[in-house]
């Protein structure tokens, strides 16, 4: 094939034209972490632990339905498998969430070396909710699912 023979078939076939689109951002989470909190902060071995949460809630709407994952020494407290917290979060405020009291050491977790424990909190999911008086009754109406969950965070406590 000569060139010139080339050069017609390319200028008769279709042009192929791409529009360049912006990525879509994907937009901060609307519920946060703002602290876990852990009494005492400094345990030691057999210590029974205060275990709370802040969240802020950035959303336009009530959230609740709140399922979390508490890690002590990245091990995995099974209480929290099936619970769901249904504290009302308000738009635009901090609430402290009471989770469940833990022990720095049990049977299948020791004491860590240098005396310090982590304590990862991961809420994995939780739901918006419309929230309204009928009869003097309130009325909790489940909507969809908060976006951008799982979120962590973390505190290390100890001596």
């Amino acid at each position: 094939m000569t060139l010139a023979a080339l050069a017609s078939l390319m200028l008769a076939a279709p042009t192929l034209r791409v529009q360049a689109v912006d990525a879509p951002h994907p937009s901060p989470p609307q519920l946060a972490l703002a602290a876990v909190t852990v009494t005492p902060p400094a345990p030691g071995a057999d210590t029974l632990c205060q275990l709370r949460v802040e969240v802020t809630n950035r959303g336009d709407r009530i959230a609740s339905q709140l399922a979390f994952a508490v890690k002590v020494d990245g091990r995995e407290l099974p209480v929290y498998r099936n619970q769901l917290f249904m504290q009302r979060l308000d738009p635009g405020k901090t609430s402290t969430v009471r989770l469940y009291n833990f022990w720095t050491t049990e049977t299948d977790r020791p004491a860590p070396a240098d005396g310090k424990y982590r304590v990862e909190v991961t809420l994995r999911e939780a739901k918006w909710y419309k929230i309204a008086a009928k009869e003097g009754v309130e009325e909790w109406t489940p909507l969809s699912p908060v976006p951008g969950l799982p979120i962590t965070a973390t505190a290390v406590v100890g001596r």
